[in-house]
């Protein structure tokens, strides 16, 4: 789980692109022939993979040029299609070769049933099936879970009760994130009436000036020790100057390389997002820490390093959405090989990942429901 098992971004970059490319070929083909169309649509085809291969640097430009209805539309077109691409890929693949193997090993069957097989392997079936399967993560992805974990540790005296902290992750607020979605977070965050909330990266996500009108509803949410964050990579891909802003009209402290002490018997690190090339080193913040502190360490992305082992006792991370929409979970383990939930470490420490709060690129999740996390610590028996 050290970061030196993680494969570099940029080899990992120019995979997922050409991956996206060939699976939108691999749809296109399909609805070509499946469809029967003329050979005329074909250009039309091409058009369209093109436009959605390039609508992610498509809609900065256009954000930040200040076309922000437009901007959106094409989030909604192009994140809607890639998420439902996705889907039609791993379905039209499992229902082809379903058809292919009852049509070869159970010729005796009856005509009609054999029939239903072909049904089975058509791209009409697939492509309605997939719809459907986008249409259930699209309303899933706005039914946030609560998750609970109880903690207990000697480092806290049973006069000092139970510690309760609220983590979210991934919020991306942004072009398909808004006021509707982080209203129920934020009520779902006065209901748990945490002691301290925090944020463990990419709360923001583009969209400057939408971000404007959703900073005070942020602001008004008011834990007993207030609310912590650290910075995402999408931080730094939406401007990490608007993002650090967005945090402080918020309410939110950053912890940039800093610790703080939240009850004199616990305190909280945090740490920059690498993508900031800050090269960030949680061992000076909990290095500085009294040994008989519990340290609770905030760091976006799931990586442990070697030389902190024995520095904090509970790391909270996110960034790995649970690959979002299944099987992306599979892949997402190549190059974070972690697990998403509560995971005791060999030095007796806690690693909590989180599957993420909003949602990144396609609006919806399959098998990885958003979450947000109430950690209670308590005094060990």
């Amino acid at each position: 789980m050290s970061s030196k098992r993680r494969l570099p971004a940029a080899a990992i970059f120019p995979l997922i692109v050409l991956g996206y490319v060939l699976i939108q070929v691999y749809a296109a083909w399909r609805a070509y022939i499946g469809l029967a169309l003329v050979p005329y649509a074909i250009p039309i085809l091409v058009a369209w993979i093109g436009l959605m291969t390039l609508s992610l640097p498509l809609l900065w430009r256009l954000e930040h040029g200040g076309w922000h209805r437009l901007a959106t539309a094409l989030a909604w077109v192009g994140f809607g299609w890639m998420g439902w691409v996705f889907l039609f890929f791993w379905t039209g693949l499992a229902l082809s070769a379903a058809s292919v193997a009852i049509g070869l090993f159970r010729t005796d069957l009856p005509v009609d049933f054999l029939t239903y097989a072909s049904t089975l392997g058509s791209f009409s079936f697939a492509a309605v099936l997939s719809l459907l399967i986008a249409g259930y993560g699209f309303l899933d992805a706005r039914r946030v879970r609560i998750e609970r974990v109880r903690l207990t540790s000697p480092k806290l005296s049973k006069a000092s009760g139970t510690f309760r902290l609220a983590l979210i992750s991934d919020v991306h607020l942004g072009a398909l994130v808004g006021a509707r979605r982080l209203r129920r977070l934020i009520e779902h965050l006065k209901k748990l009436d945490a002691d301290v909330v925090v944020s463990v990266g990419d709360l923001v996500d583009g969209m400057e000036h939408r971000l404007r009108e959703l900073a005070p509803m942020f602001d008004a949410l008011r834990p007993r020790y207030g609310k912590l964050a650290v910075t995402g990579n999408h931080e730094y891909y939406a401007g990490i100057v608007h993002a650090l802003h967005f945090h402080q009209r918020a309410g939110f402290r950053v912890l940039r390389g800093e610790a703080v002490d939240v009850t004199g018997e616990i305190s909280i690190a945090g740490v920059d997002d690498p993508t900031g090339r800050t090269n960030p080193n949680e061992c000076v913040p909990l290095g500085a820490l009294p040994a008989n502190r519990f340290k609770i360490l905030l760091k976006h992305q799931p990586l442990l390093r070697p030389d902190a082992d024995g520095l904090f006792d509970l790391q909270l991370s996110g960034h790995v959405h649970k690959g979002q929409i299944f099987p992306f979970g599979l892949l997402v383990r190549i190059a974070y090989p972690v697990r998403t939930g509560l995971t005791r470490l060999a030095s007796g420490a806690w690693l909590y990942v989180s599957r993420g709060t909003g949602t990144w690129g396609p609006p919806m999740r399959i098998a990885a429901a958003p979450e947000i996390t109430l950690i209670e610590i308590q005094s060990a028996p």
